[in-house]
């Protein structure tokens, strides 16, 4: 069974930094993308980054210049490098996975087929 772990979420203010971390089991293998999303009240979800089995990072258009994503493969965990946060990245952030099948592509403009609970990043000012 595929489960998914997001930690790393909290409360900090405009302008600073934040690192979400997403640690998978039961793939077996390391042939899998990581997906993260968010969720702000009232709003649709919205992806922000994906990165593949292979190491291959890809953004949503809105979120390149301050996010990075990044993987560790010998600890299962993917992380989420938040940098200048603003006032409207508060959201619930989720991390979701699917198989890569060797690809180098992931698109978080849908949604993946593993979801891990989300965790709270909230911005104030």
């Amino acid at each position: 069974e595929v489960q998914l772990q997001a930690s790393g979420g909290g409360l900090v203010q405009a302008g600073e930094s934040l690192r979400l971390s997403c640690t998978a089991s039961g793939f077996g293998h390391d042939d899998y993308s990581i997906g993260w999303y968010r969720q702000a009240p009232g709003k649709e979800r919205e992806g922000v980054s994906c990165i593949t089995g292979d190491g291959t990072a890809h953004y949503a258009d809105s979120m390149k210049g301050r996010f990075t994503i990044s993987r560790d493969v010998a600890k299962n965990t993917v992380y989420l490098q938040m940098n200048s946060l603003k006032l409207e990245d508060s959201a619930v952030y989720y991390c979701s996975a699917e198989e890569s099948y060797g690809s180098s592509y992931c698109d978080t403009r849908y949604g993946m087929d593993y979801w891990g609970q989300g965790t709270q990043v909230t911005v104030s000012s």
